[in-house]
């Protein structure tokens, strides 16, 4: 346990940023999942809906580095692919 006042701070807002950031990877993880589900349904509008909010969600979430900027292009990357692939004909 930390001694010192501002150790003691620390300690405090690190647990509220570790609340606040699982809390938004957890949102970005749903966004993925329904977008993904939209392209398995054949739902074009729907996905290119939820891809939009995903994607918003993704730069806000790299922008904060709360993940990683790459990590963040590569979920974008491969969902487009997705959409690409499915919708392209």
């Amino acid at each position: 346990m930390a001694t010192k006042k501002s150790a003691k701070k620390r300690s405090i807002q690190s647990k509220k940023r570790r609340i606040f950031n699982f809390s938004r990877k957890s949102m970005m993880k749903t966004f993925i999942k329904k977008t993904l589900l939209a392209i398995k349904e054949n739902n074009k509008e729907l996905s290119q809906d939820f891809l939009k909010k995903t994607q918003k969600i993704l730069d806000k979430l790299a922008k904060k580095r709360i993940i990683h900027k790459n990590k963040s292009s590569r979920y974008k990357s491969r969902i487009m692919k997705k959409i690409n692939k499915k919708f392209s004909n």
